[in-house]
């Protein structure tokens, strides 16, 4: 069958996957899993639930850390017809409640993890109809109950969708300025999940470990997952990773950078006598072989780190507004230092030393932002912001943001990511952020205390600048550090665990 919606991508693993486990979670003590098949039940009741309610074609927010009743809801609501708007969980109830009325939401299924909003919901925004709770047991004070309203609906589901049709509202979690909901359909999530052929079987376990409502996780996680034959276990807390990782035991998972070098300075530090190899099979729960990195530049070094690990790292380079995934490299065909190969559904040009690309996962534009979306978007193509070029076999390098790009009074162009990469090789460096102070750089760094205590490192301060001045000595003048701030804390960060620049 043709896959080109997510409709179609619940029935193809339906159908070919049938009794094989789709997802498999803790509820207390015990592993619950549920299969191909059952989700396709599950998500036909939602559909038939959000048709019962008058919902269908509305847009329906989602509130809660990564769930199957998330995750059965999310497919529910756009297989029925309707706009799933996915919240960043951690965001304040005034946050969330702005987001909600920005994107029209007229009805809500949420975690009981965040009944804070659930109750200020109904004064907040008057336009929501429904209120479902995905934990709670019975109806209280007008708001539903999940598990209930699934049973009351259960039943075969049909209504036409079309690829192009909107899917779902995904708000950014910028480091600068206001997110922007991006609009995405099912023919962009769709291709993105499907145009590669990554050589995974099926059968083959992950674990979830990046929040929900970010698409890294829901098209490579989730839809790519379940259009493979994937078991995908759901990590319930960070507080648990490696109880989880023990328990599941992923063979594949998704990270961002600075996990992958945490996890490293983790794996450093428990290396002694044992061979590597061991120490990761002992703390990663014994059959981890690759990682899939994005969100984020991450330094090549840590590819050979973790292979000495026997962990193979994936860098790959993607945005919301592609769906996310632009490039990847694969374990036959990759390149150090590049952010991978353009997937086989994508193009690119450079623009004045930006990369734009097109293709079907690229969105239909930003939810009620027009200026945004023609600043974003030009006959098709997607301003992706990034500095960078694409080699003669399409393999994709990054070297900074457009944005970020420091412009000195001499006229130099310095990128601030460029230094940041070369100065956080250092293991007292665990934080940094580059920007320009009265037309010269400046280097903001939060060391890792701990790494100094172990070292016996004292004059903290005095080692840092020791570390600037051998960068200062390797470099054009125009690209020195001149001035240093050490910080005490960490920096504030995006749920992606960006770091805030401004």
């Amino acid at each position: 069958m043709a896959v080109e919606t997510l409709r179609d991508i619940i029935r193809h693993g339906a159908d070919t996957y049938g009794a094989q486990a789709a997802f498999r979670y803790k509820v207390k003590k015990q592993i619950e899993e549920k299969t191909y098949e059952e989700l396709n039940r599950d998500t036909m009741a939602v559909s038939r639930m959000i048709e019962a309610f008058g919902m269908k074609g509305k847009h329906v927010a989602l509130l809660g850390s990564t769930s199957y009743p998330w995750i059965s809801s999310f497919f529910g609501i756009t297989n029925s017809g309707s706009v799933a708007v996915p919240i960043d969980v951690q965001l304040s109830k005034e946050a969330i409640c702005e987001l909600l009325n920005r994107a029209d939401v007229e009805m809500l299924i949420f975690d009981e993890l965040r009944r804070d909003v659930a109750e200020v919901v109904r004064e907040s925004c008057p336009q929501i109809k429904y209120v479902i709770s995905m934990q709670q047991q019975e109806e209280e004070n007008g708001i539903l109950c999940w598990k209930k309203e699934l049973e009351a609906h259960r039943g075969e589901f049909e209504t036409d969708i079309h690829p192009d049709d909107l899917c779902t509202i995904l708000f950014t979690s910028g480091t600068t300025g206001k997110s922007k909901g991006v609009m995405l359909t099912h023919r962009n999530l769709t291709d993105n999940a499907v145009c590669l052929d990554m050589k995974i079987p099926a059968g083959t376990v992950s674990m979830t470990l990046l929040p929900i409502n970010h698409v890294y996780c829901l098209t490579m996680d989730i839809i790519k997952g379940l259009y493979i034959g994937i078991i995908c276990c759901i990590n319930d807390s960070i507080m648990h990773v490696q109880k989880n990782m023990k328990l599941f035991q992923p063979e594949i998972v998704l990270l961002v950078p600075l996990v992958i070098e945490s996890l490293y300075a983790k794996l450093k530090a428990a290396t002694g006598v044992l061979p590597k190899k061991m120490v990761a099979k002992a703390g990663l729960g014994g059959k981890l072989r690759i990682i899939c990195s994005g969100g984020a530049y991450l330094d090549p070094e840590y590819v050979d780190k973790m292979a000495e690990y026997g962990i193979t790292v994936l860098q790959g380079y993607g945005m919301t507004e592609c769906s996310p995934v632009i490039s990847t490299n694969l374990e036959w065909e990759n390149k150090k230092g590049s952010v991978g190969k353009l997937l086989p559904n994508c193009q690119a040009k450079v623009v004045d030393g930006e990369l734009w690309v097109k293709g079907s996962s690229v969105m239909k534009g930003y939810y009620k932002m027009a200026e945004e979306t023609k600043e974003a978007l030009e006959d098709g193509w997607l301003k992706t912001g990034d500095l960078g070029y694409v080699d003669e076999d399409n393999f994709v390098y990054i070297t900074g943001r457009k944005k970020n790009l420091i412009i000195l009074a001499n006229g130099e162009n310095v990128s601030p990511e460029e230094i940041e990469n070369q100065i956080s090789k250092q293991e007292l460096v665990k934080e940094i952020l580059v920007r320009e102070k009265d037309h010269l750089i400046e280097a903001e760094i939060f060391p890792d205390y701990e790494y100094a205590k172990k070292k016996h490192k004292k004059d903290i301060p005095a080692e840092l600048q020791d570390i600037i001045d051998a960068y200062n000595k390797n470099v054009p003048v125009y690209k020195r550090v001149h001035h240093l701030i050490v910080r005490e804390t960490e920096f504030e960060k995006t749920t992606a665990k960006k770091i805030k620049r401004f």
